[in-house]
């Protein structure tokens, strides 16, 4: 036979009533401490995994943020290197234009007066900034004179460079380019000085030049060469600086094959991104030539800047220079644009998928505490009711007493 214990009706209402009040606190107080008010599937299965959802592309765009901000270092440090390029550009026409002021010139009296036979023709080599002059001396009475001999000079150099001095004896040069014999038998037959046979050519069109005589002054040739090579110093600073513009192993400026490319992402299924192609800025790919003098199976004796002609050519080429340069920093600056742009979007949108996350399953703070505060008053209300409910029974334990 089973037995129990009989509780009014009052009080079994009482009891019930502090049960789910007593549910209902630890509800509010489980709020409290999370700060959710859907904490798993169990409490809103549309709310939760609506919020994770959210959530979770919430966390893969935050994670291409740091694709997007090493985009746009590297698209900066190509930026900042043709900002240098362009400098070292800018000392390059200046070094040219400095060379071009830089007159040459090449004069001097004849040490002995001028004599030609006139029974037979002597044939004089020289060379005017490097290019092969033959002019023909004597061979007749009237060529054997200085006035001939100045005009056939003359005609071959291509200017009025020879003339003669206030004696009329002998042969002055005054030209403005670098003036050169071949052999000193060909100073000798003008009545110069005899030149140095074992110096070396530098711009003569072959290497059996020799350097002027005593009578013989050549200046700017080496002041000018002195440029070349400050100018061949600055290209190698162009490459080299093209190739530290780096972030992150990406060079932007150094290398033009289609392959260098800088792949940035903007969304977690990359289908919206942005490729940036690389440049090859350096002195190779602005088409900027060293001067290289002259040596090599090729040369001509007129580098080191001897003509006007070609520092003229190589100021164009810088010009052009600087034009790529330009365009390249108005692409990378457009690019730029793109990536900051997008990168601000995504970080707004972001935060629009975290606080939509929190919107569902986030607690009203202030709300749960009010509810806090009424489930205690109403929880000690009916501890009373309860208390009051029991009041009959000690009545009838009085009796019994």
């Amino acid at each position: 036979m089973s037995s129990g214990i009989t509780l009014s009706a009052a009080t079994r209402q009482n009891l019930l009533s502090l049960q789910d009040t007593s549910a209902l606190t630890a509800t509010t107080q489980n709020r409290l401490a999370t700060g959710l008010k859907v904490s798993s599937a169990l409490d809103n299965p549309v709310n939760f995994f609506t919020a994770q959802n959210l959530s979770n592309r919430s966390t893969d765009l935050g994670g291409l943020l740091d694709g997007i901000s090493n985009g746009i270092q590297a698209i900066q440090a190509a930026n900042q290197g043709i900002t240098s390029i362009q400098k070292l550009i800018d000392s390059a026409k200046s070094t040219a234009n400095q060379a071009l002021s830089t007159q040459i010139t090449t004069t001097g009296t004849a040490t002995s007066d001028f004599t030609a036979s006139s029974s037979s023709a002597t044939t004089v080599n020289f060379y005017v900034n490097g290019t092969a002059k033959t002019a023909s001396i004597g061979g007749t009475v009237t060529a054997a004179t200085i006035d001939a001999a100045i005009t056939e000079l003359n005609t071959q150099a291509g200017s009025t460079m020879f003339s003669k001095d206030t004696t009329g004896k002998k042969i002055v040069l005054n030209a403005s380019a670098a003036v050169e014999f071949k052999t000193s038998a060909d100073q000798t037959a003008l009545g110069f000085a005899a030149g140095s046979t074992s110096t070396a050519n530098k711009y003569g069109s072959s290497n059996d030049t020799i350097s002027a005589g005593t009578d013989l002054t050549v200046s700017g040739v080496e002041a000018r060469k002195k440029l070349a090579e400050q100018y061949n110093s600055l290209l190698t600073q162009i490459t080299q600086l093209a190739k530290d513009s780096s972030f992150n192993g990406t060079n932007l400026i150094s290398n033009g094959d289609a392959s260098n490319k800088l792949h940035i992402a903007f969304n977690e299924k990359d289908s919206s991104n942005l490729d940036v192609q690389g440049q090859d800025l350096t002195s190779d790919g602005l088409d900027l030539d060293a001067i290289t003098g002259n040596s090599g199976a090729t040369a001509d004796g007129k580098g080191n800047f001897l003509l006007d002609a070609d520092i003229k050519g190589t100021l164009t080429k810088l010009s052009s220079g600087s034009d790529t340069l330009r365009t390249a920093s108005s692409t990378f600056g457009s690019n730029l644009s793109v990536v900051q742009n997008r990168q601000t979007f995504s970080k707004n949108l972001i935060n629009v998928l975290d606080t939509g996350a929190a919107n569902l399953t986030n607690a009203d703070l202030n709300l749960e505490a009010a509810n806090s505060q009424a489930l205690s008053t109403r929880q000690s209300l009916g501890i009373s009711a309860l208390s009051l409910a029991n009041q009959a029974q000690q009545s009838i334990l009085q009796l019994l007493r």
